[in-house]
């Protein structure tokens, strides 16, 4: 068993793991935190690079570019990792099999490039646990939670996207959070065009709309109260159910007329059916 490392929190600092066109982290820097952003299609990192040039120069935003990855090369030279980048819509690429094979049902493609695979664990200890760490790498969010088994701090918020297809996958995610500590948690849904945030800065107080894409608000700033595990898998229950019936492998998205359908129902509702939910989590240190 290895040792447990003994590496610093940062109060001031979030990690965004899957950074995509940094629509979260325009947010995270807009309320005062230093960023630490994973992005691994290199498209994705040059824009962000270009569009977050004064906050990278200012040393309040790191850009490590690659895929997240527990196949690192022990042979001293750094690993490679087939990443499949999505041509249809560049916030599905992943390194995840199981994905791939989703977003094909859907109607996208891929294509495949190597990218550097990064040592989650090693940038945790380089750079610090964060404040919040935001996961949405479409697929492989528990490397994250896995990497954190090794160390003594945790982040005092955590978010992954959930898993959609396997229950038992599900249940392993919060087998993992309350295995680092985390006794809370929220269900939240992602419906970016229409979520606001309070957001003060150098402004004043405002309302901040996010991006398309984005992740949303963090910890307390999330709408409706912190519930327990058994709470938040019986809402999931219910969320599976929609997934049956509307999800990426239901008979509805498999066919041209169960899609129009769908996207009737869409237009009607004014949201996403089913849309894709994120498991907020809020680690059992952080006073009540």
């Amino acid at each position: 068993m290895s040792a447990v490392r003994q590496t610093k929190k940062h109060p001031d600092l979030i990690y965004d793991v899957g950074l995509h066109h940094g629509q979260d982290t325009d947010y995270y820097l807009r309320k005062g935190y230093r960023v630490v952003a994973f992005e691994a299609d290199p498209a994705n990192a040059d824009v962000c690079r270009e569009r977050f040039a004064a906050a990278v120069g200012e040393g309040r935003l790191t850009i490590v570019e690659g895929a997240i990855t527990e196949n690192i090369s022990t042979n001293g030279r750094p690993g490679k990792v087939r990443f499949y980048r999505n041509t249809s819509h560049s916030l599905w690429g992943s390194t995840c099999d199981d994905w791939i094979a989703r977003n094909k049902v859907v109607g996208t493609t891929n294509e495949i490039i190597s990218v550097k695979a990064i040592d989650f664990a090693a940038a945790l200890a380089r750079y610090g646990i964060p404040h919040y760490l935001k996961a949405d790498i479409v697929g492989s969010e528990t490397i994250c939670l896995r990497a954190l088994l090794d160390f003594a701090n945790k982040p005092d918020y955590i978010s992954i996207r959930s898993e959609k297809l396997v229950f038992r996958k599900l249940e392993h995610e919060f087998d993992l959070l309350e295995q680092l500590g985390y006794d809370r948690f929220k269900v939240v849904k992602q419906e970016f065009e229409r979520v606001k945030a309070e957001l003060n800065d150098l402004n004043g107080s405002r309302l901040y709309s996010f991006e398309e894409g984005a992740s949303g608000p963090f910890g307390p700033d999330t709408a409706g109260r912190w519930k327990t595990r058994a709470e938040a898998l019986r809402g999931y229950r219910r969320i599976f159910m929609k997934y049956w019936l509307f999800g990426d492998y239901s008979y509805l998205i498999q066919t041209e007329l169960g899609r129009r359908i769908t996207a009737r129902l869409e237009y009607l509702f004014g949201r996403a059916i089913p849309g894709w939910y994120d498991t907020h989590a809020r680690h059992g240190s952080i006073s009540r």
